[in-house]
């Protein structure tokens, strides 16, 4: 990395502030260099894993969970086709486990929650006896999806 792009060219780049590209920093999502007079100059392959990062928070992953992915990777090198297919694996089989309890949620929707109210004429087919009140407070049946 000779010049490298600095931090306002990076964010010129991606559409990210340069706060939100020093904070990524602070996480080692980005790892910059510095020059001779100690300005921080950023790698090409930076401008690739900022913008991972954006797609993967756009998409409900939380940065801890994206950084553990990008700390796998070598520094300063822009990640192989390999790697996003890896990742992107990872990624999906949460994304796919997510539709699944959602489509549960909404087909139980109608129905009773588990919360143990007993006021539901359905409380009697679905949790006779508080049943699910055995199991701890709140809604028993929807307590799955959370997380």
């Amino acid at each position: 990395m000779s010049q490298g792009l600095s931090i306002g060219d990076l964010a010129d780049r991606t559409g990210l502030a340069v706060s939100a590209i020093r904070f990524y920093e602070t996480h080692g999502i980005v790892k910059p260099l510095r020059n001779k007079g100690g300005h921080r100059r950023y790698g090409r392959a930076d401008i690739r894993r900022l913008s991972f990062v954006m797609a993967a928070q756009t998409l409900g992953f939380p940065l801890s969970e994206i950084a553990v992915h990008l700390h796998a990777l070598p520094d300063h090198k822009a990640p192989t086709k390999a790697d996003w297919t890896r990742i992107s694996k990872s990624f999906r089989n949460q994304i796919d486990a997510r539709i699944a309890a959602l489509e549960d949620l909404r087909d139980k929707l109608d129905g009773c929650i588990g919360c143990g109210c007993l006021s539901l004429k359905s409380c009697a087919l679905y949790n006779p006896s508080d049943i699910k009140g055995r199991e701890g407070s709140g809604p028993r049946n929807l307590s799955g999806i959370a997380g």
